[in-house]
């Protein structure tokens, strides 16, 4: 009988997928981080007119189509003065595919990945399908990732490391400060940085800042996505960022898993990138104002937690058997072991959700505690 390979042996169905999958139609589900907002009503109505005209009847160029590209490009110059060039950017199937290109591209079987630990479930997954050795890192108190922990960890067997700002699964937002040192460090050490930025907009207090604009942009890769920004998760469209020679090499990877991404999605995505934003602050303020809710339900509660400065995740410190004790009332989280071992004694929260259900959520989690203390 024919056996699987041990790459695939290695990694294991998403904690965040299988607390998804499992919920029930009654739950409470603040397992997953999707948006509750419609997509935007232009971006919608660009892919309808890309249909009705016949634009999506044909594979695109592998890279994504043109006008999409250079609708990237003038967001990063509009919202953060980085000049990036439309062929210097890769149209993905979202921010996991964008993510999967940078590791298969540059890492070798044994070569090693630092990312943060707990950190989004997907940098251990992809880089074991890549062959690659999973370094996680510890984050600090406020759960973000310090530059001093990266850089010890980075050995001649390192091939990259990875970033993530606003974090998943923590909402923690790094500084300016901490950017320009991952920048300082993978140029001095020659590393690639991987910098997953697909909740870039998504930020309460402080500012985005990408490596991008403070390194060698030869050692920078990044990922970002309409997902989160533009709710538009189901659309399937995210973007990587590098220099030319690195699009090149992960350009041969796309072009043989995907060939392309969704015609239809290129077109709403680039409306979506170079039409009103209102919508993007609309939703930002919105996050903001459920994470109030959130933090002092959880505090309310006794349960400690770092305020999340941006995303839309909270991760309170839980008593043992929480979740289970939440789910059986019919609330979903996910435990926060599923984002790295670090993640224990924790639980990531999503209130992309509505605020009555965050409230009766909230009490729910209130008489968990409760129960299990």
């Amino acid at each position: 009988m024919a056996e699987f390979s041990t790459r695939v042996e290695a990694v294991s169905i998403s904690g965040i997928r299988e607390v998804f999958e499992a919920a029930g139609d009654d739950a409470i589900n603040l397992g997953i981080g999707q948006p509750d907002f419609p997509t935007p009503d232009h971006a919608r109505q660009a892919a309808i007119d890309a249909i009705q005209s016949g634009d999506t009847d044909a594979y695109t160029s592998n890279k994504g189509i043109l006008p999409l590209r250079e609708a990237i490009s003038d967001a990063y110059d509009r919202n953060y003065g980085i000049d990036v060039d439309p062929n210097d950017a890769i149209v993905t199937a979202g921010g996991s595919e964008a993510l999967h290109l940078a590791l298969e591209a540059h890492v070798d079987p044994g070569q090693e990945v630092i990312f943060p630990d707990p950190g989004f479930v997907a940098y251990d997954a992809l880089t074991k399908l890549a062959g690659g050795t999973p370094k996680p890192v510890d984050l600090r108190d406020d759960l973000t990732l310090d530059p001093a922990a990266v850089e010890a960890a980075i050995t001649d067997e390192t091939a990259a490391f990875v970033i993530n700002s606003p974090g998943n699964p923590t909402g923690a937002v790094q500084s300016e400060a901490d950017i320009r040192e991952f920048a300082r460090i993978a140029d001095e050490h020659d590393v690639l940085c991987i910098s997953d930025e697909v909740y870039e907009h998504i930020v309460f207090e402080g500012e985005h800042h990408s490596p991008l604009a403070y390194a060698n942009t030869d050692n920078v890769v990044v990922v970002s996505a309409c997902s989160k920004t533009y709710s538009m998760t189901g659309w399937r469209l995210g973007w990587v960022i590098g220099s030319n020679r690195r699009i090149e090499r992960m350009l041969r990877v796309h072009q043989y898993c995907q060939a392309c991404a969704s015609a239809p999605a290129q077109y709403a995505a680039k409306a979506a990138l170079s039409g009103p934003q209102d919508c993007v602050a609309e939703m930002r303020d919105s996050f903001q104002q459920r994470r109030d809710v959130v933090l002092d339900g959880l505090e309310d509660a006794g349960l400690e937690v770092p305020t999340p400065q941006g995303a839309f995740y909270a991760m309170p410190k839980v008593p043992e058997g929480w979740c289970d004790e939440v789910l059986s009332r019919g609330v979903v989280v996910v435990p926060g072991e599923a984002f790295g071992a670090n993640g224990e004694g924790y639980a990531r929260l999503s209130y992309a959700t509505g605020v009555e259900d965050l409230k009766e959520a909230l009490e729910i989690m209130h008489a968990a505690t409760n129960a299990v203390r």
